[in-house]
């Protein structure tokens, strides 16, 4: 049943890094259109689908099976795994973060540039790539 469960949290976690690499990139879109126009419409309604259909139930997908796979692994006292949990907490406030912002331009809103959501669009990566060090090294 592990192997299962293990299968079930990479397929949650490809689909939950797939959204968090893909929001950012339609902020940076909808930040350049006019609020109100057809083009900004049809950003909010991919914004909010991505993020009610796709980010969100993976990563509670994510969560929960990666809980139950560290308690049957007895994973718990693993010092990489520490860290791993740490940069998954962040990736789950960048997602709060992704959420507000999703609200913002819902309501035409938006405080921010097409540049600020470049560079946020970058962050996911950066965890994504220690994340999965942590996993196949565990360094420590």
């Amino acid at each position: 049943m592990y192997l299962w469960l293990k299968a079930l949290h990479i397929i949650a976690v490809i689909s939950w890094m797939a959204g968090m690499l893909y929001l950012p990139r339609l902020f940076v879109y909808h930040a350049a259109s006019k609020p109100g126009s057809e083009q900004s419409e049809t950003f909010k309604v991919m914004e909010r689908r991505l993020l009610k259909f796709i980010m969100t139930p993976a990563m509670i997908v994510t969560w929960l099976v990666g809980i139950v796979l560290i308690l049957q692994g007895k994973w718990l006292a693993a010092s990489w795994l520490h860290v791993k949990l740490l940069l998954v907490l962040v990736m789950t406030i960048l997602q709060g973060m992704m959420t507000q912002w999703v609200q913002a331009f819902a309501h035409d809103r938006n405080l921010h540039t097409g540049k600020f959501y470049r560079i946020v669009n970058e962050i996911p990566t950066v965890l994504m790539i220690v994340i999965v060090l942590l996993v196949a090294v565990k360094p420590f």
